[in-house]
Parts: structure tokens; sequence; C-alpha cells
């Protein structure tokens, strides 16, 4: 059974719902991947959302642009943690989408990353789950010691090669 499922109304989506899938493969996290757009299906979307957790799905990683409705519907209709992704859109650069994400009305929650957070969409996923699970908390530690650490050899070459290092 998937923990997570990551769902997107487009294939557009998918470079940065992947990397919220590459995140959860790092964690040995198990999830389903879904296409199912709520406005132009929206009696598939219903009943993906509302079998959800019969599933065995513990939180939802929702990607959409422009009017961005997908992750709202989600947290409506599933009990358990919605994260919203906003898409960059072409548009308004995705700020249309992270308004439409991050301004759910009240008793409606939807955590919401950065535009084009996939990656942190992964992340957040991994601590929720953590909070049941104490091998996968260990695993998130690990994760931000290695992160300090390759920080931390980033600023070492700067001192002994300078700047231009990096260029």
């Amino acid at each position: 059974m998937a923990q997570v499922s990551i769902v997107m109304g487009s294939d557009s989506d998918m470079p940065v719902m992947a990397k919220a899938a590459e995140v959860l493969d790092e964690f040995g996290i198990s999830y389903e991947m879904r296409i199912i757009s709520a406005h132009r299906e929206p009696d598939d979307f219903f009943e993906y959302a509302k079998t959800a957790e019969d599933r065995g799905v513990k939180v939802i990683i929702a990607g959409a642009g422009k009017a961005a409705h997908l992750p709202g519907m989600c947290a409506a209709l599933f009990p358990l943690p919605v994260i919203g992704i906003p898409m960059k859109t072409s548009d308004l650069g995705g700020v249309d989408s992270l308004y439409s994400i991050v301004q759910m009305p009240s008793g409606i929650p939807v955590a919401t990353v950065a535009i084009n957070g996939g990656k942190n969409a992964g992340i957040l996923a991994a601590k929720i789950l953590a909070v049941s699970d104490g091998e996968l908390e260990n695993k998130l530690k690990d994760y931000s010691k290695k992160m300090k650490e390759e920080v931390e050899g980033k600023d070492e070459k700067l001192s002994k090669e300078g700047y231009k290092a990096f260029l």
C-alpha cells in the first residue's frame, strides 16, 4: 500500500512532481502517482480522493497551476494531510497558483510549499510520516546532517580556493 499519493492535473507538472517522488524513493517511502484533472474528470477525481485513505494513503501531495483547485479539493475530501505544490505558470509566474492553494477557507488547511517546490513537498511528507516512524525520523536526521556537511565542504572550498572555484 502506498503511504503517499502524488497527484497532478496534467503531465506538464511531471518534472516538478517527480522531484517529490525522488525524495520519497530516497527515504524508502511507498507512493502512488496519478494524473487526474479535478476540472475535466470530476467523478474520477472524487473517487480518487474519497478512497485514498482506504488505499492506505497517509499524505497527499497535490500539484496544480493557475486556478489550482486540486490540492484544496483533496483537502476537502481527504481527512489527512495534504501538501500543495503551486506550479509556475506562464501567465502570472505561479503566484496565481500559490494564492489559490494557500488561501484555503478556515477548516480546510493545505500545507503549501514554494512554487515548483516538489523536493520540499517530498521532504515535508517524510517529516509528517516520521512522527510515527522512528526509523524514518533517523533517516531524516541523517539527511539533515548530510546537507550540513555539504555546506561546510563548500565553505571550506571557498576559504581555500576563493570564489572563482564556483564559477
